[in-house]
């Protein structure tokens, strides 16, 4: 009897006794208070440290603004109704320029991963549009479209472009190639297998590059909004330098980092409800 659990054992027929038994390894999520507290904790530290420098003179005012200069910028702007309306102003740009940027981004990514023509046709190009930094578009676009609003959307759109196509394009690439044969088996074919299969397998890689494309579009917009603009925080960038105030320029970096949290915030929860699976983490 002896001689058989041991050949059980060398022959990996039963368990060793040195082995403990396998628990249950669910997912363990924190609780929403925990996980609040350490979302802000690294921002709520460089909130008091900045305070701290501030107030201490160890930060000159001219180097960085205090905390109350910044708050009392805030002020104004609100008691003026300017933030509003530079609020307003960059968001309608913003929103249409990934938009229209977005959709097209979108449609070649899925026609060069759907298609060897179609990645012939559409990839060489977009590869090399990839390669040019879209600043260095901005004197071309104002000998096209001059300084007006077609300017300042159409570069955004640019730049919000070449990330959704890159990732759209990388996204459709790597569907399971049996999962297609499998929705042809079925009768699935142009539009419908792409909608009804390939870019919902490829959903992920979208809104990634959608989360890029939102933070790389703040970018353009700081460019397109300190050329002949009247409004946007953009503008108020170029009064803050041209006026030097610190206190404003501070204000407006704290403006564009609330604007991406919100964004990524957005993605984040649209994430959630398109893709309840993939909340979990690799290790918790």
């Amino acid at each position: 009897m002896h001689k058989s659990v041991e050949t059980e054992g060398r022959l990996g027929l039963g368990t060793p006794p040195d082995l403990e038994t396998p628990r249950y390894l669910g997912s363990r999520r924190r609780a929403p208070v925990l996980s609040a507290g350490v979302r802000i904790s690294v921002p709520l530290l460089l909130l008091i440290a900045w305070w701290y420098g501030s107030s201490s003179g160890r930060i000159p005012p001219d180097v960085l603004a205090a905390p109350s200069s910044v708050v009392g910028a805030l002020r104004e702007l609100i008691a003026t109704g300017q933030l509003t309306d530079y609020l307003l102003a960059s968001a309608h740009r913003a929103g249409l320029g990934v938009l229209v940027g977005g959709g097209i981004g979108l449609l070649l990514g899925a026609a060069a991963g759907i298609s060897a023509l179609g990645e012939e046709l559409v990839d060489p190009t977009m590869q090399m549009m990839r390669a040019v930094p879209f600043l260095a578009l901005v004197p071309l676009f104002i000998s096209w479209f001059g300084v007006n609003e077609t300017f300042k959307i159409v570069l955004i759109a640019v730049s919000a472009a070449i990330p959704m196509y890159t990732y759209t394009y990388l996204g459709v690439r790597n569907v399971d190639r049996k999962v297609v044969e499998a929705a042809r088996g079925f009768g699935l074919r142009g539009h419908r297998l792409a909608l009804g299969v390939i870019i919902p397998s490829a959903l992920p890689n979208i809104l990634m590059a959608l989360r890029i494309c939102l933070s790389v579009s703040l970018t353009g917009l700081i460019a397109a909004e300190q050329i002949g603009a009247t409004e946007g925080i953009g503008y108020l960038v170029t009064l803050a330098q041209q006026y030097f105030r610190p206190d404003y320029m501070v204000l407006c970096i704290l403006i564009y980092a609330g604007l991406g949290l919100i964004f990524d915030g957005a993605i984040r929860l649209a994430e959630r409800l398109a893709m309840p699976w993939r909340r979990h983490v690799v290790a918790r």
